[in-house]
């Protein structure tokens, strides 16, 4: 069962470094919900047109079956590319705020 982490915003009297490293740590976690819905998608699509592709190859429409596998599949890596640069840039700059602290 999914459980939904609300993190709660400091008082405005608190430690400035602590409100931005929470709202990066919010930021991440919004990312991170719409990357994996958004690879999620993307990879039901590539099934979708790579059935599709299939069907074709199959029906000796070989050109045509190629193609649309091929797009299927540069669908998918393309988007899981895009979630895992995302990631990548947040870590980043959450190591960086780590390492002025």
């Amino acid at each position: 069962m999914a459980k939904n982490i609300v993190i709660s915003q400091p008082e405005p009297n608190s430690n400035p470094y602590l409100v931005v490293k929470l709202t990066i740590v919010q930021e991440r976690l919004r990312q991170a919900r719409y990357s994996f819905n958004l690879a999620l998608t993307a990879t039901g699509v590539s099934v979708c047109i790579s059935l599709i592709g299939a069907g074709l190859l199959i029906s000796n429409q070989a050109s045509e079956g190629a193609v649309t596998a091929a797009c299927g599949l540069a669908a998918s890596v393309r988007s899981i590319q895009m979630a895992k640069d995302a990631n990548n840039r947040l870590d980043q700059t959450l190591a960086e705020l780590d390492d002025e602290a």
